[in-house]
């Protein structure tokens, strides 16, 4: 009976040390979460904070309304901005599509798994590839081999081969993550795949192609060493279809020369602190959009 009573003893002593074994890990490692989260929102703030406070003041209406003129030595980023919109449109609307729609026969279609596996293996890849290989890409393909002229049209082509694969892996993910049961019941109530898809799968997944989208713009827009082969340096305001295939530099490229070459590092701060506003715009309008499309489809 003593050995018994021992016995039990030992086990409940044992049993104590590890839950407070447990419990000491757990609040180490929680304290090791917030530590690290802190620090990531520490740096974002100094970042912020510094190219806010170095920028605000050199953002006025005359740099965003004008245009860089060195006979009249002036410096205005107008058509950089443009530049920019153009890129940012031409180029969601030739990737957007597509890559949506790979992902869609790859998740929903597809029935060779291998192929499938290698399809996905590649895309993962070429995410990781550094932007200036695709502009050296672009340039042979685009500017020497289809002969395209240095401007928005060759450095959007440059900017989809960039981005597709970004959009395609997001949402094949947000596709898988829609359970089976809502495309059984759809096709159980007479719906055939594609309207299965359409009004079913592709609802539920507008959060992850929202996602994608967001981190292809910020690409988008953050992208310059891809740029500098392919749309070029020129800071000249030109129309929609003159930009096409005329040398025309986005907003990055622009902060490069007035940073680098011409030595204007009040100017380059302005643009940073608008480049920021413009990403920060962009990706409230997607989340705002995609949220009122939820509520839509709910409501109906």
């Amino acid at each position: 009976m003593d050995n018994t009573l021992s016995g039990v003893r030992v086990c409940r002593s044992k049993r104590f040390s590890l839950t407070s074994a447990r419990r000491i890990a757990n609040g180490v490692l929680k304290g090791a979460m917030y530590l690290a989260s802190a620090v990531t929102i520490l740096i974002l703030v100094l970042i912020i904070g510094y190219i806010s406070v170095r920028g605000i003041p050199f953002v006025t209406g005359r740099l965003l309304t004008s245009q860089t003129s060195y006979i009249k030595d002036t410096i205005g980023i107008l058509p950089n901005i443009l530049n920019t919109v153009y890129m940012i449109i031409l180029t969601m609307l030739v990737a957007l599509p597509i890559s949506v729609g790979a992902a869609i026969y790859l998740t929903e279609y597809a029935g060779n798994k291998t192929v499938v596996a290698i399809i996905e293996f590649a895309t993962e890849t070429l995410t990781g590839i550094p932007s200036i290989i695709y502009g050296l890409v672009g340039m042979l393909v685009f500017t020497q081999l289809f002969g395209l002229k240095q401007g928005v049209l060759a450095g959007s082509l440059t900017l989809v081969m960039m981005i597709m694969p970004t959009i395609v892996r997001t949402t094949q993910e947000s596709l898988k993550t829609v359970p089976d049961s809502f495309r059984e019941g759809a096709r159980a109530m007479g719906a055939g795949r594609w309207h299965a898809i359409r009004t079913v799968v592709l609802p539920n997944a507008i959060d992850g192609i929202v996602t994608g989208s967001i981190l292809a713009i910020g690409r988008i827009v953050g992208e310059s060493a891809a740029l500098l082969f392919t749309a070029g340096f020129g800071l000249v305001l030109h129309d929609f279809v003159s930009s096409l295939n005329s040398s025309s530099a986005t907003l990055t490229v622009a902060l490069y020369v007035y940073a680098g070459e011409r030595g204007e590092t009040d100017v380059a701060f302005a643009i940073a602190f608008i480049l920021m506003v413009l990403t920060f715009v962009i990706n409230l309008s997607a989340k705002i959009a995609a949220r009122s499309m939820k509520k839509r489809r709910g409501g109906e």
